[in-house]
């Protein structure tokens, strides 16, 4: 896992960068995301960002600030199930493989990307990026 760990200055341009306030929270919910470069869910990242910071972050602050954060473009959601979302900085395309037996989430390339124009949308609407989710259990 990649470590980045941003100062808070640093924190607080890249949420100006995209239009959010930088509030004290955001900050530090922005520094648990970026610290690993990892995909974590909202719970885990309320459990972090109140064992490092100095008051308690309630769970509809961080609900609301990853949505934000979305919202904006600064993190990316990756719902592998509708019980199970996770976030991750990383916004570009890219694919994932999820392990129902452990949780995990990782990322992985293909040999060939899926070319935009072979993708066949609905009546007014062009194809932006494809992202798959590949969910994968121990064999028997």
């Amino acid at each position: 896992m990649e470590l980045c760990e941003r100062s808070t200055f640093e924190l607080a341009c890249l949420l100006r960068e995209h239009g959010i306030t930088a509030t004290l929270q955001r900050v530090e919910i922005g520094r648990i995301l970026f610290r690993d470069l990892s995909h974590l869910s909202a719970e885990q990242i309320r459990l972090a960002v109140n064992v490092d910071a100095k008051s308690i972050v309630s769970k509809a602050t961080v609900y609301n600030t990853l949505k934000l954060f979305v919202r904006k473009g600064l993190v990316k959601e990756v719902i592998v199930d509708p019980t199970k979302i996770f976030y991750e900085p990383k916004t570009t395309s890219h694919h994932h493989c999820y392990n129902v037996d452990t949780g995990e989430l990782i990322d992985f390339q293909m040999d060939r990307p899926i070319p935009l124009d072979q993708i066949t949308t609905p009546d007014g609407t062009s194809a932006i990026g494809v992202d798959i989710t590949v969910r994968v259990k121990k064999a028997i």
